[in-house]
């Protein structure tokens, strides 16, 4: 008997890095998951990873899984993902909000139609599948939204700026899980009468993968520094199968919540290292 027989389960952003490690562990547990994102197959995308990839390791270890290619920056296929998933596994029981859309570029410079999808992406899906799910989830009495977030939603703090890189990029992308991270907790507090767990996870330490070694985050997917993808997998399984009262309204680090529960002895990073802080949302 797996942690999730039989639930109808969404996960954005499935093609590849952490989206694809938390498909493929909700489906070992028995969770029927919709693979959501926009590269099909192999070579549709300059970054290696697809849907394709995803549902056909899930399916070999004998899980279940359905891709459903959509670009969540538009409403409409938010909708679509939705309608889908219902059509194939019935009302949604759990949503991973992962996927993201990154670009590092100082504000000064940044494009406003990156600056727009980017916030559409990171955000503003996040609130529309919510939405979305609770028409699925309210009636039943039950339900997870697993949010993803970020370290980078932790500020670089008051200045004077004397080292500060002049074009770090990183403001909106920080911006965005920040804001996430606030979402998440005003969206529990809202639906807690409903019995519905609203909760948000990021890696404690940067995780190896292709997006992050594209930016340069990492120097490749052996870095030692890096966090296993599998850690975020375990808390996000943590966060949708622990009682959801207590869980609920939880703001925190993958490492951090493991060790919490006793699902690992040696944690690093955020969460769990006084000279890296989480944000305060992390604290309440």
């Amino acid at each position: 008997m797996g942690k999730l027989d039989g639930k109808s389960t969404i996960v954005t952003g499935a093609s590849r890095g952490i989206g694809a490690e938390i498909a493929r562990l909700l489906a070992a547990e028995g969770a029927r998951v919709i693979c959501a994102a926009r590269t099909v197959r192999e070579g549709d995308h300059p970054l290696e990873g697809s849907l394709e990839n995803t549902v056909g390791t899930i399916r070999e270890a004998g899980g279940e899984a359905t891709p459903v290619p959509v670009n969540i920056s538009l409403p409409e296929d938010c909708e679509k993902l939705v309608q889908e998933t219902r059509a194939i596994y019935g009302p949604v029981d759990l949503l991973v909000n992962n996927a993201a859309l990154t670009y590092y570029i100082p504000v000064k410079e940044y494009p406003l139609n990156r600056w727009m999808r980017s916030w559409a992406v990171n955000f503003h899906a996040p609130f529309l599948l919510s939405k979305l799910v609770l028409e699925d989830m309210i009636p039943r009495g039950s339900g997870s939204i697993v949010n993803i977030s970020s370290g980078a939603a932790v500020g670089p703090g008051r200045g004077p700026y004397p080292d500060a890189p002049a074009d770090s990029g990183g403001t909106c992308y920080g911006a965005e899980k920040a804001a996430l991270e606030r979402f998440t907790q005003g969206l529990a507090m809202e639906v807690y009468q409903y019995g519905i767990s609203v909760t948000c996870v990021a890696p404690s330490q940067v995780v190896p993968t292709p997006g992050t070694v594209f930016h340069n985050l990492v120097s490749g997917m052996d870095d030692p520094r890096g966090e296993p993808p599998d850690l975020m997998a375990q808390a996000v399984l943590l966060l949708a199968t622990e009682p959801w009262d207590q869980t609920t309204g939880r703001v925190t680090y993958s490492q951090q919540l493991l060790k919490e529960f006793g699902r690992m002895t040696e944690a690093r990073g955020r969460g769990v290292d006084p000279e890296l802080p989480g944000t305060g949302y992390s604290q309440v």
